[in-house]
């Protein structure tokens, strides 16, 4: 049954004490859990909350709820943000000169829920608007709206992010709207949702050339911040499912710098094949390419995806039997903190589920 409105201004964003926390995974189970229990939906949360990818306060599960009530088990809705490293380049003034690239701190958004009997009253929205305020530096974000009251608490292990993302399943505009400043607008700008699929056929290679990783020997190919740790993990808990091997990756003998990794979509069935990391030029993308189908093959997977293929390897991918289309899913979105707008910020490396970023920005 629907709850009557809460004014807006008396609610702000929280930091989730543990027993929220837990109420909040205890809501969307019935929406997200699949085919898990709710013992097992449960314990996956809590075994990822002990990664790597989320020590030391590089995880945060939020909530909108009442100032004057704010560790209420009754909050309105809550999400979760991880912290990331990115690498943002920055063009030269002069074209003969390189772009100076440096480190910055971003977030990743996920898990935005509200509880059915609470929608439709803008509490989401609100939240998203104040995400902003937890994870930029407020010297980049605009005046706070006197109507939204006070802002939220500054809290430890968050801000001072130049960038946040996250992949929308309920359309561009909700999001983009959620800005900072009260406007309509200045939240999270689409970025392009491309897929490339390939059906899996029956022809088998050879090994001869090439290294199968398994999960362990990941950890070379990625900056050591536990991101690697999520994907497989996460995809696989209470899975009756066995990759053939247990090969998560591959890599050329003779160039090193032409490798993959992957993850499995095993809900809803049947399974795909994920490549969450793809390195080849257009002249080792085709062996590349088989060798992931390959693997999908021997694990006995009949679909690979990639996300967001490089221009000069889409043509080759077309070559090579793989389809590309624009997703309606899963919508990658990109606020820009920084100087200049985001809508002049380059979104480069946006694989799926890849959470280090890069980011070229652009003048104008």
């Amino acid at each position: 049954m629907a709850e009557p409105k809460v004014d807006l201004a008396s609610l702000s964003l929280f930091r989730a004490t543990r027993a929220q926390i837990e109420e909040s995974r205890h809501r969307s189970f019935p929406h997200w859990g699949g085919t898990l229990s709710l013992t097992e939906y449960l314990a996956r949360d809590d075994m990822m909350g002990c990664g790597e990818h989320a020590k030391d306060g590089k995880h945060i599960t939020w909530v909108l709820a009442p100032r004057n009530d704010p560790t209420t088990l009754d909050f309105m809705c809550a999400c979760e943000t991880y912290k990331r490293t990115g690498l943002v380049a920055y063009p030269s003034s002069s074209p003969s000169e390189p772009n100076s690239v440096h480190e910055a701190s971003g977030y990743g958004v996920a898990n935005v829920f509200t509880p059915p009997s609470k929608r439709g009253r803008g509490y989401a929205r609100r939240m998203m608007s104040l995400l902003h305020w937890v994870n930029a530096s407020r010297t980049n974000l605009p005046k706070f709206p006197e109507a939204w009251g006070a802002p939220p608490e500054e809290v430890a292990d968050s801000g001072d992010g130049l960038f946040s993302v996250l992949y929308s399943d309920v359309g561009e505009e909700f999001y983009r709207s959620a800005g900072p400043g009260g406007n309509e607008g200045g939240g999270w700008e689409l970025r392009e949702a491309i897929s490339t699929i390939w059906e899996v056929d029956t022809e088998e290679g050879d090994d001869e050339g090439w290294t199968w990783l398994t999960h362990e020997q990941l950890d070379g190919l990625w900056e050591p911040n536990g991101v690697c740790g999520f994907h497989i993990p996460r995809s696989t808990y209470a899975s009756d499912f066995s990759i053939a091997g247990r090969f998560w990756g591959v890599q050329s003998m003779s160039d090193p710098d032409t490798y993959a990794s992957w993850s499995i979509d095993v809900r809803p069935p049947p399974p795909t094949l994920i490549v969450t990391r793809l390195c080849a030029s257009e002249e080792t993308f085709p062996e590349l390419i088989s060798k992931i189908k390959q693997a999908a093959r021997r694990s006995g997977i009949g679909k690979v995806e990639v996300w967001n293929l490089r221009v000069g390897l889409k043509e080759i991918a077309e070559k090579t039997g793989g389809r590309t289309f624009e997703r309606n899913e899963h919508l990658p979105q990109i606020v820009w903190y920084g100087p200049g707008a985001t809508g002049n910020v380059e979104w480069a490396y946006n694989e799926k589920w890849v959470l280090l970023l890069l980011l070229s920005k652009k003048w104008g």
